[in-house]
């Protein structure tokens, strides 16, 4: 099968790993921005009431989470929102898209424990359910979930079970690779796809999403396995390498196969590409820190200094340190802003 098939059956196939609700965080197999500080979250409701008030999106917009795990993030946005603009809560309405029902019970049972009766969950299974006048739309690191295609030297990755082998490059893999000037490396097949049904779902829209990934390709293999903190590059678990396998004796593909985070690193000019053939616009790239501190983060962080103990202070300073630190999120991941126009 194609390597693509092979990472949908990973993750998105029966018994896959987002098939089951997973921990993230110090239980989990990795940590995200949301787990790091709710000042994440708060960073975008600041962007998102800048918005609606320089009148791209209404008070009554509907703002939707794509890929929200528990809700944390769409949590922590309401939480600002109630804190800096009280009264948009009364016009705003808020959503999920989340196919997985598992997800769907903890979501509405993690609004229903912080927000009671105030805050009405909206629940979509997928995109195509979504007919709506406007909408802000945020993502935490899902494109690095899509599926891809593996290329090398003219080839693309293939599997028999758990055996990798490169053979030949279907027709849509060589036209891409052809176009772009791809030689090796990852290649997001799904992105179009989704570009394209956000568009359906949105007459308009502002689409936030944070991910892992570079705007320049650097035509190598980023693929690569966390399980437990540990991270494992895809290929050394393969017959493909033969060195160093001490490092990575303690477990094998097999093993991991469904139970255990794989991904790589996004192509941003190919998701850029991607959003713009289907009729939006880039409006901004820049990395995790640059955007926050304009989505106004350490104003956020002055306000809490002012109306909390020193402690409080300290504890969610250090949090959100990780966000904008370069040598960790902060340079590392990427945000990008896409709008369509009604």
């Amino acid at each position: 099968m194609r390597f693509s098939e092979y990472m949908n059956d990973w993750l998105y196939g029966e018994s896959g790993y987002y098939t089951k609700f997973i921990e993230i965080g110090k239980e989990g197999d990795f940590y995200t921005a949301v787990s790091s500080s709710m000042f994440f979250g708060g960073s975008i409701a600041n962007r998102l009431i800048k918005v609606i008030d320089e009148g791209y999106l209404t008070p009554n917009t509907l703002v939707v989470e794509i890929g929200a795990h528990q809700g944390y993030m769409l949590a922590d946005m309401v939480q600002f929102v109630y804190t800096l603009r009280p009264e948009l809560l009364e016009s705003l309405r808020f959503g999920i898209v989340e196919p997985q029902y598992e997800n769907h019970l903890k979501q509405a049972e993690y609004f229903k424990e912080s927000f009671g009766d105030v805050v009405e969950l909206e629940h979509f299974k997928s995109l195509q359910e979504v007919d709506e006048k406007e909408a802000f739309v945020v993502a935490n690191e899902i494109f690095d979930a899509f599926s891809c295609e593996i290329v090398k030297d003219g080839k693309m990755l293939y599997m028999d079970g758990q055996k990798a082998y490169f053979d030949t490059q279907t027709p849509q893999i060589e036209e891409i690779c052809k176009t772009r000037g791809i030689k090796s490396g990852e290649i997001g097949v799904g992105y179009g796809l989704f570009a394209g049904s956000l568009a359906k779902a949105f007459k308009k829209y502002e689409f936030v999403t944070f991910d892992y990934g570079d705007l320049t390709r650097r035509d190598d293999m980023s693929l690569r396995i966390y399980h437990k903190h540990k991270s494992y590059p895809f290929f050394a678990l393969t017959d493909f390498v033969t060195v160093d396998k001490e490092k990575i004796k303690d477990t094998t593909l097999g093993e991991l196969f469904k139970n255990s985070d794989i991904t790589y690193d996004v192509d941003f000019k190919f998701l850029i590409d991607e959003f713009e053939a289907n009729g939006s616009k880039c409006l901004m790239f820049k990395t995790q820190l640059a955007a926050l501190i304009e989505f106004g983060i350490t104003d956020l962080l002055d306000m809490l200094a002012k109306n909390s103990d020193e402690q409080t202070y300290k504890s969610e300073l250090n949090r959100a340190k990780v966000l904008i630190n370069p040598t960790f999120m902060g340079e590392r991941f990427k945000c990008v802003i896409f709008r369509k126009e009604e």
